[in-house]
């Protein structure tokens, strides 16, 4: 594999409970939504993840092969493949309950062509793999962009005051964090989303944070300042992945800028906010594809170029 992206975290199956009472089974897991979106979005892309060889860990990996999606070696030791029960509202908005074992193969890491390591969500403050994510994320900063989503689970996270130094611990060491404002009023339910993102980008030391605000749209805070972009008006059947596939996108127009990588660091430091307005305009086509069809199924590159007429207004990406 060349030049490319390693996404580290959960690969499990979801199951899907509608408000009609009935049910559908989908490939998912944060990371593995990220390198999925990735993968198809023409990039090289590798998922270091914990998948057990049992029937659903082949629907995964099939799933994955399809989207050009790479596993990194021992990520088929699980003893079984997780699972996650999503159950939807009537606005498509879901709620998850998990049964899952996370851990990080042996020997996985980034090596001199990982141009990013992106984690988050789950793999990120779940034992035992968490403190093994911790340290891969802590080398891999010496070659690697480092790019973070808390993707909040309280479930099994614990409470936010618990939650919290962990995160910003990440935070820290990230150089792009995306959050959604739904995670922000969980971690700190007192302050502006903006205010938060505005302390982890000149207390936290990250380059760039961008604020997810469903129909509201998204906003990227930098050190260059601060851009807001609509998000785009569709049908959703649901909002499983949308977070996901945006996040995926970010990666994909920071690799099209040629700001990925610890040679960039100081480039992604400066981006100018034109730069930054073209990046999340990119991540709400993609995320507005995702919601539009069942499942964590974000568009291929060919799928893009039917969404250019489709006017920027709202829907929900989370």
């Amino acid at each position: 594999m060349g030049k490319h992206v390693l996404a580290v975290g959960e690969a499990l199956v979801d199951i899907v409970r509608r408000p009609d009472g009935s049910t559908a089974r989908h490939p998912g897991g944060s990371l593995a939504n990220v390198a999925l979106t990735l993968g198809r979005l023409g990039r090289e892309v590798r998922l270091t993840t914990w998948l057990g060889q049992d029937e659903r860990g082949a629907t995964v990996r099939a799933w994955l092969d399809e989207s050009r999606v790479a596993l990194s070696a021992g990520s088929e030791g699980a003893a079984h493949t997780s699972v996650a029960q999503a159950t939807l509202d009537a606005s498509g908005s879901a709620t998850y309950e998990f049964d899952l074992e996370w851990r990080v193969p042996d020997g996985a890491a980034a090596d001199s062509d990982t141009l990013a390591v992106h984690t988050g969500s789950i793999a990120a403050v779940l034992a035992p793999g968490a403190a093994d994510v911790r340290t891969l994320v802590d080398a891999a900063r010496a070659t690697s962009t480092i790019t973070y989503d808390p993707n909040a689970r309280p479930v099994l996270m614990g409470s936010a005051e618990q939650a919290r130094p962990r995160i910003e611990e990440l935070v820290a060491l990230a150089d792009v964090v995306k959050v959604s404002d739904e995670d922000l009023a969980w971690l700190a339910p007192e302050v502006a989303p903006l205010d938060v993102a505005r302390a982890w980008v000149h207390d936290l030391g990250a380059a760039v944070v961008v604020v997810t605000f469903g129909g509201a749209g998204s906003t990227a805070v930098a050190r260059s300042g601060e851009v807001t972009v609509a998000s785009r008006k569709v049908e959703v059947v649901d909002t499983v992945g949308a977070g996901d596939s945006f996040m995926g996108a970010l990666l994909d127009g920071l690799w099209s800028a040629d700001l990925l990588g610890a040679a960039r660091r100081d480039a992604l430091r400066a981006v100018d906010l034109g730069t930054l307005e073209r990046l999340l305009t990119r991540c709400a086509a993609v995320a507005a594809v995702t919601v539009s069809r069942a499942g964590a199924n974000p568009p291929w590159a060919h799928e893009l170029a039917a969404t250019d007429d489709v006017t920027q207004d709202t829907e929900e990406v989370r």
